[in-house]
């Protein structure tokens, strides 16, 4: 007698918990587990579009494995931070050869290219270029060196 009102009691127990837990109002048993099954299946659903809201971000975030570009105005020259997560060999070559182009100077420069890439460089216009160029137009000239990198790497 009394394991059978310990087994109604812990079911009745274990009913109140499934429907605090499920948010219901339900009374009774049925209508407890129905909507314990309905809350089920919502977590389902809502699980599943997390994980393509995560598919969705890794892929977007593989399209964008384009090192970021940054180009302050100084005083006297320009201030340019190129950096990126992965390793790009040949890319400081093609940024050098972007700032000769533009008649820029590297006045002083820090750079990384183990793990990641990343470059720190002050840039001064040369004596020989006297129409002046601004951020935007040094930036854009790093995009193209990027870009044409880019090319070239993906032909290998």
């Amino acid at each position: 007698m009394v394991s059978r009102e310990n087994k109604r009691t812990t079911l009745h127990e274990k009913l109140q918990l499934l429907r605090s837990i499920t948010n219901s109002h339900a009374v009774n048993k049925t209508s407890i587990i129905v909507d314990a099954s309905k809350y089920i299946q919502e977590l389902k659903q809502k699980v599943e579009r997390l994980n393509q809201d995560i598919e969705a971000a890794q892929i977007s975030t593989n399209a964008n494995k384009l090192p970021m570009v940054k180009v302050e105005s100084l005083e006297n020259g320009f201030m340019i931070n190129v950096f990126s997560d992965t390793s790009c060999p040949g890319l400081l070559v093609s940024i050098l050869e972007a700032f000769e182009e533009l008649g820029l100077n590297v006045l002083e420069a820090r750079v990384t290219c183990t793990d990641s890439f990343h470059l720190q460089a002050v840039g001064g216009e040369t004596i020989e270029r006297k129409d002046g160029i601004d951020a935007r137009v040094v930036k854009q000239a790093v995009l193209h060196a990027i870009d044409k990198w880019i090319g070239s790497s993906e032909q290998k």
